[in-house]
């Protein structure tokens, strides 16, 4: 059986995700939350009891729970603590585009009896959605993570999901979402029904508390799979990592603090005992998997984390954007490349499968690009692709219809590159050539003049 997952004042588990693309980014309007390309979200928790609202990286994230609010057995909830944090949270982060949800639950001791009772009760689940709509309203949130430790399969199984189900069906009428935390793997996975997937907006997979070493890359990616082969789709499975250590449950700040080094390690020896936790790059390897493969990132959480050069959600936030400072979209105007040549689309022909090429520039529409929201880069109604979503060396660049997938998700690096998150490599010129009518491919990144490419001004 799993072993039930720390989530107490003294130690931890839970979620965290991502911001804004790079120079391709999103500039969100004040109502929508800060997003990666493909929606891609960097996901962190913010405790009750510790931990400064001021000190939240809100310019790395795109979504902040405030941890827990408990319920009773008959559907109402209890005092929330610290209410002026929670207020302080919301104002600030929606000032700076990022969504706030309250997180319902948590460890409690390993006390779920208040969650065990009010579901099992038609009365009192109606009661529990009613209060929690209240309590969204009056905190002015975004929508409500159910963290129960852990329904049973069986009986308890089913009155979750008609509890998710009626939650899901109030709070999507209104415009908020519904997320829960859940287990990573073992017994409880079990307690989440398969049709509690089409009641959330995603599940923030708790990839912590196991493996050996503690959260390592393998067990965490297995994890994530695991509910991704139980029919959870990609887009609604987040991928959590731990900002602290097992088996001493020292903070990655207190780690870092003791020796700098150990911001780039997943072990280290601290009270004694070998303690493994996740250091940056273990962080930016995940990132890099779950862009391709899942729907973002969570930590548990945010008051466990450095600030400065060696924050984790700044690792985050870096690998998903390339480390750049999104600029304004909807420019429009050539993209030019080796030899002052223009991103050309072959014969300004629309059908889809077209070839993009190096062409000398000349003005036309075909020539003409324009820097979406989305990360997309834009020409003739049709939208700069990788084809087939293809991923190796070589594969050729084509203009398709938009789509919203990550094979036409382009992110502007600090040295001119262009880069494909879902492929990691980079728009080329094919051969290092300028000629007129040379394939635009991707390739590794590696910085070279057939690499670097200006956008419109």
């Amino acid at each position: 059986m799993h072993r039930p997952h720390l989530r107490r004042r003294l130690a931890a588990g839970a979620l965290a995700l991502v911001t804004a693309t790079a120079t391709l980014a999103l500039t969100p309007s004040a109502a929508e939350a800060v997003v990666l390309p493909n929606g891609f979200r960097s996901v962190g928790y913010m405790p009750s009891w510790s931990g400064s609202v001021n000190s939240i990286q809100y310019g790395k994230l795109t979504h902040v729970n405030y941890a827990f609010v408990l319920p009773n057995g008959d559907g109402s909830l209890r005092a929330v603590e610290n209410p002026s944090k929670l207020s302080s949270l919301v104002s600030l982060g929606h000032a700076a585009n990022v969504k706030v949800s309250i997180a319902i639950g948590g460890w409690n001791d390993g006390d779920d009896s208040a969650f065990e009772a009010l579901a099992a009760n038609s009365g009192a689940r109606g009661a529990f959605v009613n209060n929690v709509v209240a309590f969204v309203n009056q905190y002015n949130l975004d929508g409500v993570d159910i963290d129960w430790e852990y329904p049973d399969p069986g009986a308890s199984a089913s009155n979750y999901t008609l509890l998710m189900q009626q939650l899901g069906s109030a709070l999507h009428s209104r415009g908020k979402l519904l997320t829960a935390a859940v287990v990573a793997e073992g017994y409880y996975v079990n307690g989440v029904p398969t049709a509690v997937f089409g009641a959330v907006d995603w599940l923030n997979i708790m990839a912590y508390d196991g493996g050996s070493p503690h959260a390592n890359y393998d067990w965490s990616i297995a994890a994530v799979n695991g509910w991704k082969a139980r029919g959870l789709p990609a887009a609604k499975a987040v991928l959590g990592v731990p900002f602290y250590s097992r088996p001493g449950y020292y903070t990655y700040a207190a780690l870092v603090g003791m020796d700098p080094a150990n911001a780039n390690r997943d072990c280290t020896t601290a009270g004694g005992a070998q303690q493994c936790y996740n250091g940056i790059p273990t962080v930016k390897r995940k990132t890099q998997w779950a862009m391709a493969n899942a729907g973002g990132m969570m930590n548990w959480e945010l008051s466990q984390d450095t600030t400065g050069a060696t924050s984790l959600v700044t690792a985050i936030y870096d690998t998903a954007t390339g480390g750049t400072t999104p600029p304004p979209s909807g420019r429009t105007g050539p993209i030019t490349g080796i030899a002052g040549k223009c991103v050309d689309v072959a014969a300004a022909g629309t059908a889809n499968g077209t070839a993009v090429q190096l062409y000398g520039c000349n003005g036309t529409a075909a020539q003409s690009w324009t820097v979406a929201g989305d990360g997309t880069l834009r020409a003739l109604g049709k939208c700069l692709d990788v084809t087939s979503a293809g991923t190796a060396n070589g594969t050729k660049i084509q203009l398709w219809d938009c789509n919203g997938t990550g094979a036409q998700v382009w992110q502007a690096q600090g040295n001119g590159t262009l880069r494909n998150p879902v492929s990691n490599r980079c728009l080329d010129a094919t051969d290092n050539s300028s000629a007129d009518g040379t394939r635009l491919q991707i390739w590794d990144c590696f910085g070279g003049a057939n690499q670097v490419w200006r956008l419109p001004a």
